[in-house]
Order: structure tokens, then sequence, then C-alpha cells
């Protein structure tokens, strides 16, 4: 597909860099932002990156009615050469085809969802931090602007892209987080939008983790329906390592399926580790942590990496994982991922694309 060139518009009032010691999570935008548009009678048009700033929406706007509003998250990374590193675009690009189709809505063809984020971290790479732990968030987001009203898909779509410097997704770092177990609410039900990154998915977990955390809980873990099987812990996938094997959830239609959860699992086999994904009983892990057999539980997402789990606890028990301590497999697992995305270990799964 032969796609139009980009159009550029450099902003002239250039943004202050936020700390780079002090960036949390999200906190941060850039200076540009790419947008693209599309509609059944134009196809895909007016690509351009512009100043950060608003967007215009029609009050009608499919988006602001039918949720019709689908992201990605990824990232680019200031490798120790000063090279700039983006960590496995084709991924979310075929799981931002697969949730557009879930959602009726038309995705961004691959050339111009990968040619528009790097123009835009090309025009912004002063914004990546160097710091490892740091990186610059490239959150691409689809989202139907039509204006109409009646309950039908849009025939109209805005792409868009923004740019946020960003440090650890946790306050705590790499220091295990406790976790509450929910059996109230539910994240995710069969036949659901559970396996797509739509925008509803984040706003039907916003009560529970609300909930959880004043409890002084980091997060949630949730479960199935019939609140038996573990599913995803907060907004991460989810992985048990016992004596005998590491177990993570199955995708079973209900669980997003992440890139970094599948960069886990591909180091693994790698390493020759027994890992086996399979649908888990809460109280097979209940019972692992009570008799030492579960040795260590993590989550895994882009905006954290790796996130290691200290303690679960519900309404009338309380078990700790591993004494509460981040575990030896955990610790391997995020050196072996930040050091490919940093450069500072060779990409042999070529997951790495360096800008040019």
């Amino acid at each position: 597909m032969n796609l139009a060139p980009i159009s550029v518009t450099k902003t002239t009032q250039p943004l202050k860099k936020p700390d780079a010691n002090n960036l949390g999570f999200g906190q941060y935008f850039t200076d540009h932002m790419f947008v693209a548009k599309y509609s059944d009678a134009k196809g895909w048009y007016d690509s351009q990156i512009l100043p950060y700033g608003p967007l215009a929406l029609d009050p009608a706007a499919s988006v602001l009615h039918y949720g019709q509003a689908l992201f990605e998250g990824m990232k680019a990374f200031r490798q120790g050469n000063g090279d700039v590193a983006l960590f496995r675009m084709d991924y979310n690009w075929n799981r931002m085809c697969q949730g557009a189709e879930r959602l009726c809505m038309v995705a961004p063809p691959k050339e111009l969802f990968l040619e528009g984020i790097r123009k835009l971290v090309e025009i912004d790479k002063d914004w990546i931090p160097e710091n490892k732990g740091s990186a610059l968030y490239i959150r691409p987001t689809l989202i139907g602007n039509e204006g109409f009203l009646g309950v039908r898909p849009s025939r109209e779509y805005m792409f868009f892209v923004i740019l946020s410097p960003v440090g650890a997704y946790y306050k705590s770092g790499l220091s295990p987080v406790n976790i509450w177990v929910e059996e109230d609410f539910t994240r995710a039900c069969p036949g659901g939008l559970g396996a797509t990154k739509a925008a509803a998915n984040y706003a039907s977990s916003l009560k529970a983790a609300y909930e959880a955390k004043k409890k002084d809980y980091s997060q949630v873990l949730w479960l199935d329906t019939t609140r038996t099987y573990v599913e995803e812990v907060g907004t991460m996938n989810v992985f048990f390592v016992f004596k005998n094997e590491i177990v993570t959830p199955s995708l079973e239609g209900t669980i997003l399926a992440g890139g970094t959860r599948d960069s886990v699992i591909q180091v693994l086999k790698s390493w020759g580790k027994p890992i086996v994904e399979r649908k888990i009983k809460l109280s097979e892990i209940r019972e692992g942590a009570q008799s030492g057999n579960l040795v260590e539980a993590f989550g895994t997402g882009t905006a954290a990496v790796i996130t290691p789990m200290g303690e679960l606890a519900a309404k009338d028990w309380k078990v700790k994982i591993n004494n509460g301590q981040m575990g030896e497999l955990t610790t391997k697992l995020y050196q072996e991922l930040t050091d490919i995305q940093y450069g500072f270990k060779a990409d042999n799964l070529n997951w790495i694309e360096k800008l040019k």
C-alpha cells in the first residue's frame, strides 16, 4: 500500500522537559503528536505530525457515546551506545488489528502505524530518558469520531500517537507489591472484551483498583466469573513459579495477550524452563504459597515490565510468597528483558528495531 507522505508541523513553543529522575508514569508529554484520519469514502488520509494539543471532536462522536476506543502501549529506549530502540512494534500493530476487528473499527495499515511512530519518535527523541528503568512510552490510539446517534459502528476513525517520558510504573520500583484478590468485581467475561485492549476494559477495572488501594494494596488479582480461576493481576498478565513448573493462565478469550507475557514465555523456553500455559485455580496458588511449592509470582506488562508479587490477601485470608521477597527467576527475567531493550545484550529474537 502506498501512503501519502506524513506532513510535519513543528512546535514553535517547545515544552520544558521534566526532571529525568522524577518522571513517574504518564505525567508528562512530548512536544508533538501523530494524527491520521479515516473515512469509508476516502480511506486513510491527512497523516500529520503536529504540536501536542487538544483534539477536535464532534460532541456526537462514536467514541463518546458508544465507546469505540482502542489503544496500545509500547516503549522506545535509549540504549547504552546512544541508539534509539523500538521494542516489538509488529506485535502491537497485530494486536490493534485484532482489537479493531472485535470492536468493528478500521485499524490503520501497518505502514501507517509503523511509519507514524518512527517519525514521531525521531522528531521527539531528545525526550527519551537515558537512565535504565526509564523509557519513552508510546500510546497509539484508535477512536471512532463520526458524529451520529445510533448504535452502529462509526464510518470515520482517528488514529493518533502521543509520547510520554516515564520512569517506574510503581513507586516501589522492583520491590514486591501486595495484591488484593478481587472476589466481588469482574474484569471480563466469556464473549466480552477481555482479550482486547479496549478502553472499556480499563474503565471496568477502576473501581476494584480504587478499593484495593484504600486497603493499602497496590493492585487486584482478577478471577474468572466463577471466582475459581486466576486471570490477570491489575493491568498485567501473571506468572506463578512452582518448584516443578512455571504457570501462566492460558488465553481463553477473557485475558489480554500481552507482548511482555509473550516475551517472557519465549525467553523461558529458550532457557529450557518448564513453562506451561493452562487454567490455574486460586486454591492451587493458596495451597502452593502455604506449602512452599509456590516460590515466586510476578506480573508482566509494557509499563512495569516485571513486577514481583509479595503477598496475596482476601477478606478472610492472607499468604506471603517467597517471604515477600523478589525471587531469583523474576530477577533474572527482568534483567534479561531490560538488557535486550537497553542494548546490553544481543537481541537474538529480533525484537528490537533501531531508528535509522
